[in-house]
C-alpha cells in the first residue's frame, strides 16, 4: 500500500514537471516565432529594430536570455501545478502546531491519495489516540478514586460493627450468655462479610493485572454445577427459595480451569440469590452441544432497568446503591465473572424483564488456552 502511494506520488510530480516542460517549449516557441516573424516584417518595412535584430541573432547573450526565460516559465508553471499540494502541507504544519500546542480538537481533512493524505490520516490518528489516552488515563485516576472511596467504605462498615461488638463484650459489666452469644453471632457474621470482600479485591487485582495462571482441565460443567447448588442450599432455605437444574444432556465435559469456572457461578448464583429472593425461585439452564454449551442463571426478583444493563458488568458498578447489608459488596463479583468468561474465550450476556434475569454465559467445549487472549477487567 505505502508503495503504491509513493509510487502514485512520484507519477504526479513527474506529470507536473512533464506539463510545465511542455507549457514553457510551447511558449518558447510561439515566442521565438512571433520574434522571428516581427523581425522579418520590420526588415521587409525598412523599419529596422536593434532590438529586434538582437533577439533573432542567437548568439550566446541571446541564448542565455532565452534560457532563463524558460526556467522562469518552468517555474511559475510547476509551482501553480504544485500550489494545492503546497497548501495542504500548510494545512498539515499548522495543525502540527497546533498539537503541539495541546490543542486536540483539530484534524486535517483528508485530499486526495498521496503521501500527504497519509501523512493527514496519521496525523488524524496520532491526535484520535492521545485523546483516547488522555480519556483512558482520566478514567483510571477516577477509577482509583473510586477504588479507594469504595474500599474505605465497604472495609470500614463491617470492621465497626466488629469492633463495637468486641468492646461490648469487653467491658468489666455482666452480660448474660444468650446475649455474650448474640454479640459473638453478629461479629462472626461480620468478619465473614469482611473475608469476601477481601477475597474479591484480591481476586479483582489479581484478575486484572493477569497474575492468575490456567490451570485447564476437563471440566464437567454438569456436576460443577450440582455441586455448587447443593452448597447453596443453606442460602436458598435461608431466603425461602426453590432450585432447579435442567440440562439437555446428562454430561457436558469442557475444557476449562475448574477454579476460575467455579468461582464464575458462584458468583452468577450468589448474585441470583441475592437480587432474586422476591422471586422465590432460581432456575439454572444448561444446554450443551458438541462445539458449544451455554448455561442459563435465571431468577424472578429485581428487574435491572434497560439502561442500566450494558453497565452491569463495570467493576464497581451495582444496581442498587444503597450498599446494604443484604445485597452489598464490593461490585467486583460480576466484573470478575466476564473476566474469567474473557479468559476461557467465551461470552456473557444478560437481559432483564417481568419474566427473569437472566445471566447467559457461553462457553467453548474445545478451549485452547494457548490461542485465547485472555481478557482483563476493564
Amino acid at each position: 500500500m505505502k508503495n503504491d502511494i509513493n509510487h502514485r506520488f512520484h507519477t504526479r510530480v513527474i506529470a507536473n514537471i512533464f506539463y510545465s516542460a511542455i507549457v514553457t517549449v510551447l511558449i518558447e516557441i510561439f515566442l521565438v516565432t512571433n520574434v522571428s516573424l516581427i523581425a522579418s516584417y520590420m526588415r521587409g518595412t525598412q523599419k529596422d529594430n536593434a532590438f529586434l535584430e538582437m533577439l533573432t541573432s542567437f548568439d550566446v547573450v541571446v541564448i542565455i536570455i532565452y534560457v532563463v526565460f524558460g526556467i522562469g516559465i518552468f517555474a511559475v508553471t510547476f509551482l501553480l501545478l504544485q500550489e494545492k499540494s503546497m497548501r495542504y502541507i500548510g494545512r498539515i504544519s499548522d495543525a502540527m502546531q497546533r498539537i503541539s500546542e495541546g490543542d486536540l480538537n483539530i484534524t486535517v481533512d483528508l485530499e486526495g491519495d498521496d503521501e500527504f493524505s497519509v501523512m493527514a490520516a496519521s496525523l488524524n490518528k496520532m491526535v484520535g489516540d492521545l485523546k483516547d489516552l488522555m480519556d483512558k488515563e482520566r478514567e483510571a485516576e477516577r477509577t482509583k478514586n473510586e477504588l479507594i472511596t469504595n474500599i474505605a467504605h465497604d472495609l470500614r462498615t463491617p470492621l465497626t460493627s466488629i469492633i463495637g461488638y468486641l468492646e461490648l463484650l469487653s467491658k468489666d459489666g455482666i452480660i448474660d450468655q444468650e446475649l455474650q452469644k448474640k454479640y459473638i453471632g453478629i461479629a462472626y457474621v461480620k468478619t465473614k462479610r469482611l473475608e469476601k470482600l477481601i477475597e474479591d479485591l484480591f481476586g479483582f487485582t489479581k484478575l486484572n493485572y493477569g497474575k492468575i495462571s490456567m490451570n485447564v482441565s476437563k471440566v464437567d460443567v454438569i456436576k460443577l454445577l450440582s455441586q455448587l447448588l447443593e452448597e447453596f442450599y443453606p442460602s436458598f432455605m435461608d431466603k425461602n427459595l426453590s432450585y432447579e437444574l435442567q440440562s439437555n444432556v446428562p454430561v457436558q465435559i469442557v475444557s476449562a480451569d475448574a477454579n476460575l469456572l467455579a468461582r464464575l457461578f458462584d458468583n452468577l448464583i450468589n448474585n441470583a440469590i441475592k437480587y432474586g429472593a422476591d422471586g422465590k425461585r432460581i432456575l439454572v439452564k444448561v444446554h450443551g452441544s458438541e462445539d458449544l454449551v451455554s448455561i442459563q442463571v435465571v431468577n424472578y426478583g429485581y428487574v435491572i432497568p434497560e439502561e442500566e444493563l450494558p453497565l452491569i458488568f463495570n467493576k464497581f458498578y451495582r444496581v442498587e446503591q444503597s450498599r446494604s447489608t443484604n445485597t452489598g459488596g464490593t461490585g467486583l463479583g460480576l466484573a470478575i465473572s466476564k473476566s474469567i468468561v474473557d479468559m476461557h474465550g467465551g461470552t456473557i450476556h444478560v437481559s432483564s424483564d417481568l419474566s427473569g434475569t437472566v445471566f447467559t454465559v457461553k462457553l467453548k467445549t474445545n478451549f485452547d488456552v494457548n490461542k485465547e487472549n485472555f481478557g482483563k477487567i476493564g
